[in-house]
């Protein structure tokens, strides 16, 4: 399997998260993190073969390395998807292997497929065949009655088998029956010992961590613990400043000096123009910045003009710059 970038970018990613990591939600990230991995949405396959490509792919530039999360479950239609989506010039091709929604499992593909870890062989082996582009998986540690300590040993045998040598755990079993999507995501509880045990029992794979972690202290113990790579969700949305803006010198060693909050407001105005000048509206960009201030003076004042003010008509940078004026005004 090829290596490039994504892979070092790995020690800290975005996970990839419905309806939240769009693409201005990723330049929004990296203007806060030079480094860390970013992830799409998930986009199933055959949405890619038969729908709108341009718009559930393109991306700009600026937001290597990225990577692209696939769902579903026919090795042909993901090989398929995944020969599209290269072109496009992904970092990564990540298949989903973790999700519990309804639609997921009425489909076969998510964290169903924890249950025939054969086929998700298959189906990496096909796209891994598809194109000079890295394929990874991200899992959970098992679903519903099954035995963690049991299963999640033999899906990595037998998906690394197939080629892939970077996994992200979700350190949570997906409970298929009995729990919505939004439970499954807090209510098992977490097993970060056994991940780590399975670094000890794989050294040969590329391991990150996911569930649970909110904090770059967090992230940072579980890379000095002898994992390869932490994946934050929730946290790096609501709370992004305080994830992503020191994440480069915390998690990557790099000493440039980091940005402002304020500075990414700011470097956010030309590309809100630009989205804004192809007919595009203010809150599809803003509703991913109403955290950036969180926990700081004015963030709640900054939150209000954004939700007020961005969905109008006509609304454009200067309902940012207000904003910032709010924040800068309770600071002082």
């Amino acid at each position: 399997m090829p290596t490039n970038a994504a892979t070092a970018a790995a020690r800290l990613s975005v996970a990839p998260m419905m309806d939240w990591t769009d693409r201005h939600c990723r330049y929004l990230h990296r203007l806060m993190s030079r480094h860390a991995l970013l992830y799409t949405e998930m986009v199933t396959a055959p949405a890619v073969i038969n729908g709108d490509r341009n718009r559930l792919l393109a991306f700009d530039p600026a937001e290597h390395p990225v990577a692209l999360q696939l769902g579903g479950s026919d090795p042909a239609e993901l090989a398929s998807a995944t020969r599209i989506a290269a072109a496009y010039g992904y970092d990564e091709i990540n298949l989903n292997v973790g999700c519990p929604s309804d639609r997921v499992q009425s489909g076969c593909f998510g964290a169903v497929l924890m249950e025939r870890p054969a086929l998700v062989a298959d189906c990496v082996a096909a796209m891994i065949a598809a194109g000079p582009v890295a394929v990874t998986v991200k899992c959970r540690i098992g679903v519903d009655d099954q035995v963690p300590a049991d299963v999640l040993p033999d899906f990595l045998q037998t998906v690394s088998a197939a080629g892939v040598t970077r996994f992200s755990i979700h350190a949570r079993k997906a409970w298929l029956q009995g729990l919505s999507p939004k439970q499954n995501r807090d209510v098992p509880p977490l097993d970060y010992p056994l991940v780590h045990r399975m670094k000890r029992e794989f050294p040969h794979l590329h391991l990150s961590i996911n569930g649970g972690i909110t904090s770059l202290d967090a992230a940072r113990a579980h890379l000095d613990a002898g994992l390869d790579g932490v994946m934050i969700g929730r946290a790096a949305y609501h709370t992004p400043a305080d994830i992503l803006l020191d994440a480069d010198r915390v998690i990557f060693d790099d000493r440039a000096p980091p940005r402002s909050a304020e500075d990414v407001a700011r470097l956010m105005l030309p590309y809100i123009a630009a989205h804004l000048a192809t007919g595009g509206r203010l809150n599809q960009i803003t509703r991913h910045m109403l955290g950036l201030f969180a926990g700081r003076p004015g963030a709640r004042a900054w939150k209000r003009t954004l939700s007020e003010r961005a969905h109008l008509p006509g609304a454009g940078p200067e309902v940012v710059e207000a904003a910032l004026a709010d924040v800068a005004l309770r600071a002082a």
